[in-house]
């Protein structure tokens, strides 16, 4: 197909009204999913729901060789498939949903940059932790990444997408560093979210923008997840405002609208059990 009819078919698209049935796909929750991967869902979930617009979660084993960009999650939207949080934000905006349009073009630089700041920091200790800290990688990762593949499948697909991530961190400058220097950047980086949300509600104040789905979506998965140690949630745990923002997007936007979708805060934040 040329570009110019990608771009007719992407317009017509956008026309169409949200459907009732749009799917957003996922690997499986309770016995496959991992950290990063979990975190990604929920913020595209708290997006979705922060927008008004229902979707169902769908949960299979290769969800990850589905996503036209190998990456989860992804949604499927009448004959569209989108994959990651930015592009989905992009399509729902031409779909006339945007949660950032209240914002000034400054505003709006300063959100963008924030975001590359969770994708860079949080987003990657959470990739190295899973795949770059052995304990994590032998006790949890590879575990629960091959348990729906029969023997030898399930290994060789583990050490293959090991040895991808490790590869990512040696390009970008991480594969040298230690366990208690990538804590250090995700502290920082969580210093660096409170002292912008402050007292406020949101990051942006009053309302919600696509900042904070995605900031609730790491810390909240964070602070939920069992692992070796508790190391990674204890960085979280310093910072109050952080932890009020993360139960009061779960209330707004899962509690009252799915009893079954996330379980009570004051428990997770305090005992931090496996994933749901």
């Amino acid at each position: 197909m040329s570009l110019a009819a990608e771009a007719f078919v992407s317009q017509i698209a956008a026309a169409e009204p949200w459907p009732e049935n749009a799917k957003l796909y996922q690997p499986l929750k309770d016995d496959q999913i991992l950290l990063s991967d979990h975190a990604s869902s929920l913020a595209v979930q708290a997006y979705l729901r922060m927008c008004n617009l229902p979707v169902q979660v769908v949960c299979r084993a290769n969800a990850e060789y589905m996503s036209p960009s190998g990456k989860v999650p992804f949604i499927h939207v009448g004959n569209q498939v989108v994959s990651e949080l930015g592009p989905i934000v992009q399509f729902t905006k031409a779909k006339g949903h945007s949660l950032s349009d209240g914002l000034d073009e400054v505003q709006k630089a300063e959100m963008k940059a924030y975001m590359e700041l969770v994708n860079n920091m949080l987003l990657t200790a959470e990739l190295y932790i899973q795949w770059c800290d052995e304990n994590t990688a032998m006790e949890i990762t590879r575990p629960r990444y091959s348990s729906p593949y029969p023997w030898p499948l399930n290994h060789i697909l583990a050490y293959q997408k090991q040895w991808e991530v490790r590869r990512k961190m040696k390009a970008i400058g991480w594969a040298g560093k230690t366990l208690e220097q990538v804590l250090e950047d995700m502290s920082q980086c969580c210093q660096a979210l409170s002292q912008r949300l402050g007292t406020q509600p949101y990051f942006f104040n009053k309302q919600p923008t696509e900042l904070d789905a995605l900031v609730f979506g790491h810390l909240f998965t964070i602070l939920t997840t069992q692992l070796t140690s508790d190391q990674l949630g204890e960085k979280v745990k310093n910072y109050s405002n952080l932890l009020s923002f993360c139960r009061r997007i779960e209330q707004n936007y899962f509690e009252d609208h799915d009893k079954d979708s996330l379980a009570s805060s004051s428990s997770r934040f305090s005992k931090g059990p496996s994933l749901n």
